[in-house]
């Protein structure tokens, strides 16, 4: 798959002369529904013999317009994960566009020029809430400023449990901790990058010797509980039962960490990159009376982790 950053204005070198079908969202997840969207753009390309092309943004166009805090703002997929989603979609050609005030004030008829038209696009496709320009037209109005350069398909609302399938209704139950329902909208279990980074290690001294994990910037981070979750570490994938908590056990007003105990582990691997894979909460964060009380506690959820990942029916990374 080939991958342009684009930079408004851009040069018309950074285009390549090939005619495309156009996908066009931010996809923040590449959830079932950009996958719907994806996937019909994907049958529309191999229907008309072109590549498949999809536009997306480098960040999200609600921080550019102040409908979002920038620091409260959190992703479900960065840059990095997001290319390598589009890139098992079956995509040809991804375009990443720096979301500026700049590109967010171009007008309609200027956008449609500039980054479908003069992108080659035969085909424009995206989901029915697709907006574009200052005044935010729809995805009705596009086929009146496309005056028959190219043709526009519109995909229609996935529903689960009738309810949309959104990004927001994942972040929302990543906030919970609901990382099987998360799992179920987005199609793949939720994923996490980080880095191991030293702690109190205090796992240590009790027997759990554990990883702590600095998530990537602006990365979305599960509600407080423990869990049982996939580790990657030097390319590398490890059982674990990962702690997101304030360790109240041992104080209040503690910050909330992410540490990892990892089932049959004991390297040092401090500044390592991580890829963490979120599979189920096994239960919330517990304040005991002592560390023994704690102990007990964590021989029984290492139990459980054991028997989550030798019960589960899905196919495990490696």
């Amino acid at each position: 798959m080939d991958v342009v950053r684009i930079h408004h204005p851009y040069s018309v070198k950074q285009i390549k002369p090939e005619p495309v079908v156009l996908t066009l969202g931010f996809f923040d997840g590449v959830h079932r529904g950009h996958q719907a969207v994806i996937g019909r753009a994907r049958e529309e390309a191999r229907k008309r013999h072109l590549r498949l092309a999809v536009m997306t943004f480098n960040q999200h166009p609600s921080l550019v317009f102040h409908q979002l805090d920038r620091r409260s703002a959190t992703y479900l997929t960065t840059i990095p994960e997001k290319i390598d989603r589009m890139a098992e979609l079956g995509v040809d050609l991804l375009y990443i566009v720096d979301f500026t005030s700049a590109f967010a004030n171009l007008a309609p008829e200027k956008f449609v020029k500039q980054y479908i038209v003069d992108l080659h696009a035969q085909v424009a496709v995206a989901g029915f809430d697709y907006t574009f320009g200052p005044q935010r037209a729809g995805m009705a109005d596009l086929p009146q400023f496309a005056k028959g350069r190219f043709d526009v398909i519109q995909v229609g609302q996935l529903n689960q449990n009738a309810e949309k399938v959104s990004s927001t209704r994942i972040r929302q139950a990543i906030d919970v901790g609901d990382i099987d329902e998360a799992a179920s909208l987005l199609g793949y279990p939720y994923h996490l990058l980080g880095t191991v980074v030293h702690g109190e290690a205090r796992g240590r001294t009790i027997g759990f010797p554990t990883v702590n994990i600095r998530p990537e910037p602006y990365s979305r981070v599960p509600g407080i509980g423990i869990y049982a979750v996939q580790i990657k570490i030097c390319d590398v994938w490890y059982l674990g039962m990962a702690s997101i908590g304030r360790n109240i056990t041992f104080g209040d007003d503690r910050d909330v960490t992410i540490e990892i105990y990892i089932l049959n582990f004991g390297k040092m691997v401090y500044g390592e990159p991580v890829e963490i894979v979120w599979y189920s909460r096994l239960r919330g964060e517990v304040k005991f009376d002592s560390a023994a009380g704690l102990i007990d506690q964590l021989k029984l959820d290492e139990v459980a982790t054991r028997d989550y990942f030798t019960q589960y029916r899905g196919e495990l990374l490696s």
